[in-house]
């Protein structure tokens, strides 16, 4: 069951994005997720920030529920749930858009020394003075207001891939695809670590809704964080399922 949490400061990070803190804190590993139920709305699947906050994009029904709400409203959480990241020294993490979000506790845990972060444009660069004062920061916008003109993969180009021990990347998938693309042609897939996003149920490995072509790998169970070389010439980067179990292009 759920366990009732109060919401006791919400944080615009950016337009569109917003920090939810709570009165109680998880024991979670970096990468983990928890189900967040809005009540009389629906339950979703988001990361965990901190120890007792979800930084969440305003996309869908439930999310736009959760916009609504303010300090001393209630929500419930199940979980954490599932695989977080590694935890290795030297690392390097790539993160774009509210995928930045499980990145967070990841760095701050330390063992990441650099990071790749990228957005549509500077005002959404999500968490950069917090990325900034944590490790060696470089920054990507698809408009070119801040850092690099173009996608954060784009980066790894100069980035000497055999120096790091793993790469974590969260973000749009046809970002995090870029990025395995870019591991594979410097023969080092299985180096990188990939937090997946697919629609959930239970959350906890029964339902299967979650289930990965082709192997059928739970994300709520066996991930969501996969290593690059298990989902490579699978449906990562070409599709996910809807609800009904139909295929959709990410």
């Amino acid at each position: 069951m759920p366990v009732p949490v109060r919401i006791t400061r919400v944080a615009r990070e950016t337009p569109s994005v917003a920090t939810f803190e709570f009165d109680r804190e998880f024991s979670f590993v970096p990468g983990q997720f928890v189900m967040v139920w809005v009540p009389g709305v629906d339950e979703i699947p988001m990361a965990l920030s901190s120890a007792s906050s979800i930084t969440v994009q305003r996309v869908g029904d439930a999310t736009a529920a959760l916009f609504r709400l303010g300090p001393g409203d209630c929500i419930g959480i199940r979980g954490p749930f599932g695989n977080g990241f590694p935890e290795k020294k030297r690392m390097l993490a790539v993160a774009g858009g509210v995928g930045a979000a499980p990145i967070l506790p990841a760095v701050v845990a330390g063992g990441v020394d650099k990071v790749l972060l990228g957005a549509r444009s500077r005002g959404e660069l999500l968490f950069r003075e917090r990325f900034e004062s944590l490790a060696d920061l470089s920054v990507a916008t698809d408009d070119g207001s801040l850092g690099f003109h173009g996608f954060v993969p784009e980066l790894l180009a100069d980035e000497d891939i055999s120096s790091f021990h793993a790469i974590l990347v969260c973000g749009p998938e046809r970002m995090m695809a870029a990025v395995l693309g870019i591991l594979s042609g410097r023969g080092c897939p299985e180096k990188g670590y990939f937090s997946l996003h697919r629609y959930m149920k239970c959350g906890v490995g029964v339902c299967g809704s979650c289930c990965i072509d082709p192997g059928g790998l739970r994300v709520c169970r066996d991930g969501p964080v996969f290593s690059g070389d298990i989902l490579a010439g699978g449906e990562f980067g070409r599709y996910s399922r809807d609800a009904a179990g139909r295929r959709r292009p990410v």
